[in-house]
């Protein structure tokens, strides 16, 4: 049993969790008198201030002896379960409780209880225990010459600790599977498990080689455990040391095992040999100042404390030797902080134990933390001058299941641009309706027809593969004809919102240097100052008509580009991710069969176009033969407007971003079969409301992606929302900032390879090497992987679960903004000094962009002047 002095301070009268009792029993035979046991345990609780301390200003008995007689062992295994885990109520003063079982003479079982407020040393309460009955049967007294409140420390230890454990962190943020409780419950299980003989007598060569002990060789490599599950470079890691400097103090029972707190520096990747010098470091300064109780420096410290987890560290190491033994009963098993390891050192080789919090932890999780651990040391043992960062976690089928089992998602489809899979349904559904939008409507073939057209148009004016058109349109029939006939001529289409500032189109025109650009009449006044050569495709389709309705041809390829889609930039300005055509099939395909779209489907378009998401409802509805329904802007608004839109069109499948969703009623919309949120991280709650109603999709995916790069259906309402598995010809790896891949559970940054990646930005040579990656896992030189900035975990089913950005970068209402961006528009200001952007969410749900400004002089600019100046250059729904 470990002894500690980890109990809070402030002591609340209370019936105690009898799941916390410490307690232990003894078998022995003679002729025991109890009167004398009585007044033996009285004794020792009376003359030990640790035992002395009262909950109540009464006089009370401070030991509870309970006295039975059976013969059954059955009846012996109830009468110690009931005994160890019945309460205590600290305000009547029973401190120790002692159950005596009398069996078959002269056999006698010995039980004693304490509140875990007042646990003991073992071995010397027992040898305090038998001298105390032998003086008290032989009529003799028994004093001691030291109390142990007598011990006291000096300025010196207390200035230390201060120092040493100084802006610490307050928390290690293990990934856990549970979210922390508000109050921290003790409620513990536990795993064991043994080294191999090779692999310890490894441990003591190694240490004996660095001139370091066992306990520093083992704690450093449980540090850098928790360094690679947390990534956190100041690890704070408690361990119990016996605090007996004095002789007189070697016959008291009480927290001599004294409490140290253990912080190491893991930061700038050193070598495993490296590390062991800083820890060797930490544990001969702390073994130094060891002398100042651990409940004292909690409150010297005056740090600010939590019910939700234990002040200073949360995870204890611990090295027994072989003179341990554990005496708790079976079952009984506690956690007092987040996790204790426990080695012990025996003839067999060095055994282990992981106490851990059953509120934080599942038991699977913790034996996968005792496999990488193993999977450590015998990384450590073998290469000590490795850095720290990437020793060996993974056990080998653990690596095979992240980086291959869970990624093998190769299937195949057609490898050919995406303007021939919508022809190739034009020839099997020629005469079904392809668009609706407001009272007009095409079929395939007209559709087809005048795409075909325009793309003539377009050929004559030089476009070719690789040649950018720019389309600023507002929804319409016409904005469809436009991106089909761009792509069956070869070139490739930058969507411009006509709603974006003018300073923001100039930008984007500029960098694609784009040379032709479709447009409608009434747009013309909003477009920028430009030398394209402009298409009305409204006033112009009567000299369009007159081109051929026939197939266009063109060399274009699929690693050719298909579009342009501008993002947020850090910069200030937005930067074009350059998306090829060798995707788009397999995401149109993988989209068709997951949803399960028929040609009687009704595909609603709600993204705007300039968002990569309008690009996976155009396919999925004229790749598949179902019906593509547009709607004006103020029909799209979240609430009634796009119900009532949503009923009237009949809609069977939408995309929505969660926020749009939220503003809905799903009691009133009887032709919804399917719903995929994406664009932004979606509540679980939300989720569980409409899968009751219709099939709920959660996509994930950035531009660089192709639009998307996984999804799950969720279909079980008890369980965490996810974003579940890369969809068909894509892989996602989970990766620390060295490129390891992180085990099952810990957090790490999502990296997306598979066909679907984008070529990279458009003149933005710099970034693209830094986001897109050579792929570490593939054996192909162009294998590449874009690092997303997002952070995520693979939960033991291989589902992801997303967790955040890790940059700047947020998402509001589906649109991915760089908080960067807006800072840098502020800035321009002349009255601005500084100015920092964040996102705030007062109301559950409803996020808004918030910027704190500081101005060079008085009076500030109104909020409405702000909006006026910042609506030059950035998009409205962004101020």
């Amino acid at each position: 049993m470990i002894l500690n002095s980890l109990s809070n301070t402030n002591i609340i009268l209370e019936l105690s969790n009898a799941f916390d009792n410490i307690h232990w029993a003894v078998r022995f035979r003679g002729n025991l008198k109890i009167e004398i046991l009585q007044q033996a345990l009285n004794a020792i609780a009376s003359r030990h201030q640790q035992l002395r301390s009262h909950f109540s200003s009464q006089d009370a008995q401070l030991v509870e002896l309970i006295v039975s007689t059976t013969e059954s062992e059955a009846e012996v295994q109830r009468l110690l379960q009931q005994e160890s885990q019945r309460s205590f109520d600290l305000a009547s003063g029973l401190m120790l409780r002692a159950c005596l079982l009398q069996l078959a003479p002269p056999e006698q079982i010995l039980l004693l209880v304490t509140h875990p407020q007042h646990s003991w040393q073992m071995d010397i309460f027992w040898q305090e225990l038998v001298r105390m009955y032998q003086d008290f049967l032989e009529g003799k007294p028994h004093p001691l010459s030291i109390q142990d409140d007598d011990y006291t420390v000096g300025q010196e230890q207390l200035n230390y600790w201060q120092q040493q454990l100084a802006l610490a962190p307050p928390v290690l943020e293990l990934p856990t599977d549970c979210p922390r409780p508000p109050v921290q419950r003790d409620r513990g299980a536990e795993q064991s498990f043994t080294l191999s003989q090779d692999l310890s007598q490894a441990l003591q060569t190694l240490s004996q080689q660095e001139g370091v002990t066992l306990f520093i060789t083992l704690l450093a490599a449980f540090q850098t455990l928790l360094y690679r599950y947390s990534r956190q470079e100041d690890i704070l890691v408690g361990s119990a040391i016996a605090k007996r400097n004095h002789q007189e103090m070697d016959g008291l029972i009480g927290f001599f095992v004294n409490i140290l707190v253990m912080r190491t520096d893991m930061s700038g990747n050193p070598s495993f040999r490296e590390l062991l010098q800083r820890v060797r470091q930490v544990v001969f300064s702390a073994d130094a100042h060891q002398d100042l109780p651990f409940k004292t420096l909690v409150e010297q410290l005056q740090i600010e404390r939590s019910l939700s987890y234990h002040p200073l560290f949360q995870v204890m190491f611990i090295l027994q030797d072989t003179s341990y033994q554990d005496l708790q009963l079976p079952g009984l098993n506690k956690a007092a902080l987040d996790l204790t390891l426990e080695m012990l050192e025996t003839s067999t080789g060095i055994k282990g134990k992981i106490q851990y919090n059953t509120d934080l932890f599942d038991a699977a999780t913790i034996t996968r933390m005792i496999e990488h651990f193993q999977t450590l040391l015998v990384g450590i043992v073998t290469h000590p001058d490795q850095n720290i960062a990437t020793l060996p976690l993974l056990t080998a089928s653990e690596q095979h299941q992240l980086l291959w089992q869970w990624n093998d998602t190769q299937v195949d489809y057609p490898q050919q641009c995406i303007h021939r899979l919508f022809e190739q349904q034009v020839e099997r559904t020629p005469d079904a309706v392809a668009i609706v939008f407001h009272h007009q409507q095409l079929t395939y073939r007209q559709l087809n027809q005048r795409a075909n057209q325009l793309a003539h148009h377009l050929q004559s004016l030089g476009v070719v593969p690789e040649v950018l058109v720019g389309i600023c349109v507002e929804r319409s029939i016409e904005m469809i004809v436009g991106m089909l006939a761009v792509l069956k001529a070869g070139g490739a289409y930058v969507p411009l919102d006509p709603a974006y500032p003018q300073e923001r189109l100039a930008f984007m025109m500029s960098d694609a240097q784009l040379q032709i650009v479709l447009t409608q009449e009434q747009l013309l006044t909003l477009l920028p100052e430009h030398q394209a050569t402009v298409i009305c495709l409204d006033t112009d389709w009567k000299e369009i008509s007159q081109y051929p309705q026939s197939e266009p041809v063109s060399n274009v390829q699929v690693s050719n580009l298909a579009y342009i889609i501008y993002t947020s930039g850090s910069t200030g300005k937005p930067k074009g991710v350059l998306v090829t055509h060798k995707g788009l099939c397999s995401l149109a395909l993988a989209q068709i069969k997951k949803f399960d779209v028929q040609p009687t489907s009704r595909i609603l378009q709600f993204a705007s176009f300039s968002f990569d998401a309008s690009i996976a409802d155009i396919l999925m509805a004229l790749c598949s033969g179902a019906k593509l329904c547009l709607a004006k802007k103020e029909a799209l608004l979240p609430g009634s407007d796009l119900m009532q839109t949503i009923n009237e069109y009949q809609i069977t499948h939408v995309a929505l971003p969660p926020s749009a969703l939220a503003a809905m009623s799903n009691q009133s919309l009887p032709s919804l079969q399917a719903i995929i949120v994406a664009g932004e991280a979606c509540a679980t709650e939300l989720a569980a409301q409409w899968s009751r109603k219709v099939r709920f999709f959660n996509a994930y995916g950035p531009t660089e992606s192709t639009v998307c790069a996984t999804m799950a259906e969720y279909t079980d309402a008890s369980q965490k929302l996810t974003i579940g598995r890369p969809i068909a010809n894509s892989c996602v790896y989970i990766l620390d900032s060295h490129l390891q891949p992180v085990p099952i559970g810990v957090a790490g940054e999502v990296h997306i390879g598979g066909i679907g990646l984008a070529r990279g930005y458009l003149n933005r040579p710099e970034l693209t090497l830094e986001k897109f990656i050579p792929n570490p896992f593939s054996s192909e030189a162009v294998s590449r992987l874009y690092k997303t900035g997002d952070l995520a975990r693979y939960l033991p089913d291989g589902n992801i679960e997303f967790l955040g950005r890790i940059d700047h970068q947020v998402k509001i209402r589906g649109f991915r903004i760089e908080l960067g961006e807006i800072e840098a528009a502020i800035t321009q200001h002349s009255l601005v000094q500084q100015a920092v952007v964040t996102v705030r969410e007062d109301i559950p749900g409803d996020k808004r962009l918030v910027a704190y400004i500081v101005t060079k002089s008085q009076p500030a600019p109104t909020t409405s002047e702000w909006r006026s100046f910042l609506k030059q250059s950035l998009p409205k729904n962004w101020v």
